[in-house]
Formats: C-alpha cells, sequence, structure tokens
C-alpha cells in the first residue's frame, strides 16, 4: 500500500490570540507546525499545507508545499481540506488516504497515523475523540471519498462545516481515552489554552 497523503490544517489567523498564527506559535519552544509535522511520521511528500485565504503566508520546511483556499464562499478547516483535495486530484491522486491534522494541536500522539488507519476498516474515513470529545480536523480519509467536495463547496446544499462532512460520510470514531490520561488531542483557541498546555511541557 502506498504512504498516505497528509495536510496540515493552518489556516487560522489567531483572532482571539492577538493575530498571531496558530502555525506559529510556540510550545515548549517548538513552532507548531514544526510539532505536529515531527510526530506524522511515515506519510508522504510533499506533505501540503493548508495555509487559509490566498495571500497569507507561512513559513514552510523542506518536503511541504502550501495549499490557499480555493475560490468558494467557504472558509476555516473544510476550505482547506477542499483545497487539499483539489490539488491532489490535480496531480492525478484520486485514491488513497489523506490524512488530516490541526497545526493547534501540540500533543498530537506519535502512533496517530498508524492508529487511525488501523481503525479504518471499510469506512470512507474515520476522525480522532476523547471520550465525549471529537475533533473533525484530526482525521482520515479515503480520497475517493472526497473527490467531488471542491466542487460541492460552491452548492447552495455544500456541507457547513467538517462535522456536517463527516456526518454526511458516515464517518466512525477513534476514541483514545482508553489508554491516554489526558486529552492529546487538546488544542489552542485562547491565551488561556496555550497558557495551559505549555504548563503540559513541565510535567
Amino acid at each position: 500500500m502506498s504512504l498516505p497523503r497528509a495536510v496540515i490544517i493552518a489556516g487560522g489567523g489567531g483572532a482571539r490570540l492577538g493575530g498571531v498564527r496558530k502555525a506559529d506559535l510556540r510550545v515548549g519552544g517548538l513552532r507548531q507546525l514544526d510539532r505536529v509535522l515531527a510526530v506524522l511520521g511515515d506519510v508522504a511528500r510533499p506533505i501540503l499545507v493548508a495555509s487559509g485565504p490566498p495571500g497569507q503566508r507561512i513559513a514552510l520546511p523542506a518536503g511541504c508545499d502550501a495549499v490557499p483556499d480555493r475560490d468558494s464562499p467557504m472558509v476555516g478547516p473544510l476550505a482547506g481540506l477542499a483545497a487539499a483535495v483539489a490539488r491532489l486530484v490535480e496531480s492525478g491522486i484520486s485514491t488513497g488516504l489523506l490524512v488530516s491534522v490541526a497545526v493547534d494541536t501540540p500533543y498530537l500522539p506519535v502512533d496517530f497515523v498508524p492508529r487511525m488507519i488501523a481503525g479504518l476498516g471499510n469506512a470512507p474515513g474515520v476522525y480522532a475523540a476523547w471520550g465525549e470529545d471529537f475533533y473533525p480536523p484530526n482525521a482520515l480519509w479515503r480520497i475517493e471519498a472526497l473527490q467531488n467536495l471542491p466542487a460541492a463547496l460552491a452548492r447552495p446544499d455544500a456541507p457547513a462545516s467538517l462535522k456536517a462532512l463527516q456526518r454526511s460520510l458516515d464517518l466512525q470514531r477513534v476514541d483514545w481515552a482508553d489508554d491516554h490520561d489526558t486529552n492529546p488531542f487538546a488544542n489552542i483557541n485562547t491565551l488561556a489554552d496555550l497558557v495551559a498546555l505549555q504548563r503540559r511541557t513541565m510535567r
């Protein structure tokens, strides 16, 4: 089996964090984009980085390609996923697996990709959960299930969010609560979140 493709959802402008881009936040001394890249492991290169609306720039290390949002009324993580799918299809890649992860997830598990693959079974995709909490951007998708997503976002009946897309495709949960005492998918939306996650690096 070929290696899964990967997209890091990194277009958030950090409005509740004073305008600091989430990809550039540092936790434990490391920039968030670099932290996530370090634990993605064995995925195909280049790794796509969904960078948000055209014109927004992120400093990328070697082996990554920026993918700006396409022309559609949709913004946010769903637009980033659609842009990545469009790039893959334009490159002749219409089958296989696509891992998506949120850039503001400092403690993304090092076994995230293989465990999500193991939980896929015959489903069109799976998403990460920790007990009652679930995290739509942190997911694994069959690319063939997403081929029509870029065009669908221009229609009035387009899914309104990643959560809605996952419901429509009947994605399955992969729950990490059984063997993780603390939430590995806790993310950074506010300054309080950032402070709390910084403290985890000192334990």
